[in-house]
């Protein structure tokens, strides 16, 4: 990209690094001389002292001049570990920004929708809204499954594309099929066919829901009845209760009406419930992958630990995931134990940075939490945001120009 594309009002990404301050404001200056006279940017070199920011328009001069820098630690930048959402972090149109703009996270989505085959056409159709007529609803798990898998995986890939190599992943939820495709234990083709004969699964099961509970497990035992139970724990007084309908909406007026907060979480379907015990079956069924070895370690939110081999290659394993109760939580801190990380979350939204922003780990400022979609802003912007802190943090990005 050159710095004409400036007045076209595209969001640009500039960073820079000098050895000492000095050969910073250097650095700094040649991007100026760059932006005045239209030409290509620099490509930033290696250095310890390190600036960028994310800027339009006329702006970029002032916004250049202005910006921090942070100079990287002597033991080099904190390693990367993503997060993958699940089933609840979808919402309309999300990434078709990045899917118009930017062609590795295009590429890697098209990948996902050609191994649904004729399928993946109506669900690439409703997602951009080019379909004819209402379509299935986001919301829907024949949508948001295939949705959120295809979106998890593209930001993933492009977030490597960029040179930055993950040490670890943990999913929540579906996010865990995510995490283990992005580290190679299964292919693209491979995970389509478990999360499709998920899908299928669970819409033979009566309609249902899950509930976001601010309270602990221990409180929330009193009012579990029937076929209502703990979905998942993601962290401090963040609980997840999932079950059908009625049952739910009854426990939910319940906590209500006892001052606890209490948010239904989009969807139709009782996952990580006893009513999803009928599926369980038809899921294994549909589990054909040969497991290869992982890039990097997957941790799984459901044991909080590494996913092994066996594990990998287990149908029951992941078919039992529609039903078993995730551990985000206490997965998430035993990734944090193993040292300072900095966390990306892969996916739409900020749902599991918020659980991460809870962990004691980031509150006390050694690990920290980024989003590439948060919301708010465009998603070209956001992402761009992301590598800003990424380069700032000591990650030697490869850009090669796209931006």
């Amino acid at each position: 990209m050159t710095a004409t594309d400036v007045a076209h009002g595209t969001a640009l990404l500039l960073c820079w690094a000098g050895a000492d301050p000095a050969g910073e404001r250097v650095a700094r200056a040649r991007v100026a001389e760059a932006l005045r006279a239209g030409a290509p940017l620099p490509g930033p070199g290696p250095g310890a002292v390190r600036g960028a920011v994310v800027t339009t328009g006329a702006q970029a001069l002032d916004h250049l001049a202005a910006a921090p820098v942070r100079r990287v630690p002597a033991g080099g930048p904190r390693p990367v570990a993503l997060l993958l959402p699940g089933h609840g972090s979808q919402h309309h149109a999300m990434a078709t920004g990045l899917y118009r703009d930017e062609p590795v996270f295009r590429a890697a989505v098209d990948d996902v929708l050609l191994a649904w085959r004729a399928e993946g056409e109506a669900i690439r159709a409703d997602w951009l809204g080019t379909g004819a007529g209402a379509g299935i609803p986001i919301d829907d798990v024949r949508r948001a499954q295939p949705l959120l898998f295809a979106v998890g995986y593209g930001l993933g890939r492009l977030l490597m594309s960029w040179g930055v190599t993950p040490t670890e992943a943990l999913g929540h939820s579906a996010g865990e099929v995510v995490a283990a495709t992005l580290a190679g234990v299964f292919t693209v083709a491979e995970a389509v066919a478990l999360v499709r004969g998920r899908v299928g699964a669970a819409t033979a099961i009566p309609p249902g829901g899950m509930l976001a509970v601010a309270a602990s497990v221990d409180r929330l035992g009193p009012y579990l009845s029937g076929q209502v139970a703990v979905a998942a724990v993601n962290a401090d007084r963040r609980t997840t209760l999932a079950g059908p309908g009625a049952e739910l909406a009854a426990v939910a007026a319940r906590l209500a009406a006892d001052g606890v907060s209490v948010r239904a979480i989009p969807g139709t379907t009782p996952f990580h419930s006893p009513a999803m015990e009928p599926a369980v079956a038809a899921a294994e069924l549909a589990f054909v992958a040969v497991p290869g070895p992982a890039r990097f370690p997957v941790r799984s939110g459901y044991t909080g630990q590494l996913l092994t081999p066996e594990q990998a290659g287990s149908a029951r394993f992941w078919a039992r995931q529609v039903v078993d109760t995730v551990h985000f939580g206490s997965a998430l801190t035993a990734l944090l134990g193993g040292g300072d990380r900095l966390l990306v979350e892969c996916g739409p939204g900020r749902t599991l940075s918020a659980f991460a922003s809870r962990q004691h780990a980031v509150r006390a400022g050694g690990s920290a939490v980024l989003s590439m979609l948060p919301g708010g802003r465009s998603d070209r912007r956001a992402v761009l945001e992301t590598a800003a802190a990424l380069w700032c943090e000591g990650h030697q990005l490869a850009l090669d120009g796209r931006w």
